[in-house]
């Protein structure tokens, strides 16, 4: 008979079959000075599931706020002055600016036995700004989130039934 632990590969023309686990636990008689331990062995299987622990529902409302706007706004005018001068000129004279006035010179030629040029008249031109205020009301939109916890086990909402109109 072969020893249990050594392979049959060992002794190939040999016809004495190798002896089982429990075969070998049950002719201990034969090995006194043997003993055959199991050994066992466990094993782990790690899985993972998805779990609803709540739900959420976020809506928005639109509000609307009644606001005035205040703006400044400026309006220009022109105020022309008309100054007769009648004077007789060599050359027509250029368009010049004393301050906060433009000064046009209006020219016209008239006939006479010799041809004279003569300053008819000015145009005082001042710019005035005027500011004021002006309030005009204005509807503005503002928009903000609702949000709600809901425990796992709610159903579904309808969104139609529970939103304000």
């Amino acid at each position: 008979m072969s020893h249990p632990t050594t392979p049959a590969s060992l002794y190939p023309n040999t016809e004495e079959p190798i002896p089982v686990l429990e075969e070998a636990v049950a002719t201990s008689a034969d090995f006194p000075s043997e003993e055959v331990i199991p050994l066992v062995e466990e094993t782990a299987t790690v899985g993972k599931r998805q779990v609803v622990t709540g739900r959420v529902r976020v809506r928005t409302v639109t509000d609307t706020i009644e606001e005035i706007a205040k703006a400044n706004v400026q309006r220009e005018t022109a105020e022309v002055t008309r100054v007769p001068v009648d004077r007789v000129v060599e050359a027509a004279p250029e368009v010049r600016t004393e301050g906060d006035v433009t000064i046009v010179p209006v020219v016209e030629e008239v006939l006479v036995v010799d041809k004279r040029l003569v300053l008819k008249e000015e145009l005082l031109i001042r710019r005035r700004v005027e500011t004021e205020t002006r309030e005009v009301p204005v509807t503005l939109r503002k928009q903000r989130a609702i949000v709600e916890r809901l425990a796992p086990d709610t159903a579904t909402p309808d969104p139609e039934k529970e939103m304000p109109q």
